[in-house]
This record gives C-alpha cells, sequence and structure tokens, in this order.
C-alpha cells in the first residue's frame, strides 16, 4: 500500500505505486524459477529482470514527484504488456501469475497518466 501520508499523490499514482511494486515482485520470482526451465525460457528472464528495474523506478519516482514519472509510466507500460505476451507464451504457474500482476501494471500506468 502506497503511504497515504505522501500528499502529491493522487489515487492512480498510490494505485499505480503499488501495482509496480507487486509487479517488480512477480517479476523477479517469474525470473527466478524461468533459469530452471532451459534456454528458451531467457527472453521471460531478461524482460522479467527489465520490467522489475523499470517498475521500482517508476514507483520511485511518483514517491519523489519527478517530474519525469509520467514518460516513464509510458515506458513502463509497454514493457509490462511485452513481459506479459511473452509469459503467456508458457504454461508455467509463475509466468501465468506474473502476465496477470502485468497486464494489471500496464493499466494502471496508463490510467495515472490519462487521469
Amino acid at each position: 500500500m502506497a503511504l497515504t501520508q505522501i500528499d502529491h499523490l493522487t489515487d492512480e499514482m498510490a494505485e499505480c505505486t503499488d501495482n509496480c511494486f507487486e509487479a517488480a515482485q512477480a517479476c523477479e520470482w517469474c525470473a527466478d524459477e524461468c533459469l530452471d526451465h532451459g534456454e528458451e525460457m531467457a527472453r521471460c528472464v531478461r524482460l522479467c529482470r527489465d520490467v522489475a528495474d523499470l517498475t521500482t523506478l517508476h514507483a520511485r519516482f511518483m514517491a519523489r514527484n519527478s517530474a519525469y514519472h509520467d514518460g516513464l509510466a509510458e515506458m513502463c507500460a509497454d514493457a509490462c504488456e511485452e513481459c506479459a505476451d511473452e509469459c503467456e507464451q508458457f504454461d508455467h504457474e509463475h509466468c501465468q501469475v506474473c502476465a496477470d500482476v502485468l497486464h494489471e501494471c500496464a493499466e494502471s500506468c496508463r490510467n495515472m497518466i490519462s487521469a
């Protein structure tokens, strides 16, 4: 849950922050699990690691009210969608959970931008 004491966070920003941290956790878990499944999972691992970094950075930018957080939100949403599409190709539970979380994160990033 985003800190309610951060007074510049809109409701959309708070939801996006929460979803970004959840996406980072899901991606770290998924990437770690994918390492056990061989070379066919290499792209999934790379995308998950990138998204984990991007979503964490985006949440940090929102917390400090960076002027760059809107631009990063779009990149974050695009990366989440690309990674979710990759994860959906595999039947592993971690990939399916990750894909669901990433779709939600992408949607909240886009909702925040349009609010």
